[in-house]
């Protein structure tokens, strides 16, 4: 007799040609990620092939009651880590059947800031370091941590390894091979200040699959921590006190600002530059150049730079400030 991870694990390439297709929504909180399936005839690789789809926007704080359908457009196409296969996770955004974008739908507005022809042409590179919490599930504490209690003060935990410095490896390094998987350009992780505090970096990335692939790793690793039976918070501060909260720094670049001298060209010509120039994450000591590959870390948005970040919202702050400044926007 089958079990259930025999079925779970089934291969269908064998006996249909058919595909699931697992559709992925932010839900009315702005955080939570809400998601459903559905069978297609056969694989896909282009969203503009796939067809649109609806949920009842009532149930997620999105939609009154009496007017409740929202409609999904598909907008990336990731490989999906769980059902493999030709099987596919699909980010999605929320307009009303009228086809205007809801007030959660934040991807809308950076389609049009990325879309502008003076923004594509500097293609804007993002990397942006995500962290986050795992936490203990019936109990909301931290992985490893005595419970009701607290661990040693922070100093050995940061990058650390041994069971007593290092907890929930196993989630971390399942979520950062599934990212592979899909496609996502993840590009690193590593553990943080805080013990049981993670972090994963996506990027670098152009433009508006920045915030796409960093919500899709966002649900693979929700996703991940449901298997394990654990929960995952990027909520800011998890824990009070002498304790490091999450962030989710985004570091930034242009196509000027990426030629040799780049950097210090962008400079000259604005002080906002400058100043921005000057939480970047790689620093130039005096006589130095700028790298062609040296970017700036945006500390202009701090309150975009939380854990619980929205990525559509960063992604288009920073070619959206430099195209009005010229008058391109």
């Amino acid at each position: 007799m089958a079990l259930l991870t025999d079925l779970l694990n089934l291969d269908l390439s064998g006996s249909t040609e058919k595909i699931i297709a697992e559709y992925i929504w932010i839900g009315g909180s702005g955080m939570d990620l809400r998601s459903k399936a559905r069978t297609l005839p056969g694989p896909v690789t282009d969203p503009s092939k796939l067809p649109k789809w609806n949920y009842d926007g009532s149930s997620t704080g999105q939609a009154p009651g009496e007017d409740s359908e929202v409609i999904l457009y598909p907008q990336a196409i990731f490989k999906d880590p769980f059902r493999r296969g030709n099987n596919i996770l699909v980010m999605c955004d929320c307009y009303t059947p009228a086809g205007e974008p809801i007030p959660t739908n934040k991807r809308n507005a950076a389609a049009k800031v990325f879309s502008n022809p003076a923004v594509a042409a500097e293609e804007p590179w993002y990397g942006i370091e995500q962290e986050y919490t795992l936490l203990q599930k019936d109990i909301n504490w931290p992985l490893g941590w005595p419970v009701g209690g607290f661990p040693g003060p922070q100093g050995p935990y940061y990058c650390s390894i041994g069971a007593e410095k290092s907890f929930g490896r196993d989630i971390v390094d399942s979520h950062y091979k599934a990212c592979l998987f899909a496609g996502i350009n993840i590009s690193g992780i590593n553990g943080e200040v805080m013990p049981d505090q993670w972090e994963f970096q996506v990027g670098p990335s152009v433009g508006i699959s920045a915030g796409d692939q960093v919500w899709v790793a966002r649900y693979i690793l929700e996703r991940i921590t449901e298997i394990a039976g654990v929960v995952v918070t990027f909520d800011p501060k998890p824990i009070p006190g002498d304790w490091n909260g999450a962030g989710a720094h985004t570091n930034y670049s242009t196509e000027s600002m990426r030629k040799d001298g780049g950097v210090r060209g962008h400079c000259r010509r604005s002080r906002e530059a400058q100043a921005e120039a000057q939480g970047a994450h790689r620093c130039l000591r005096r006589g130095q150049r700028a790298p062609s590959h040296w970017q700036a870390r945006d500390r202009r948005h701090p309150h975009l730079q939380l854990g619980c970040c929205q990525p559509w919202r960063v992604d288009p702050c920073r070619p959206r400030d430099g195209a009005e400044r010229q008058g391109l926007l």
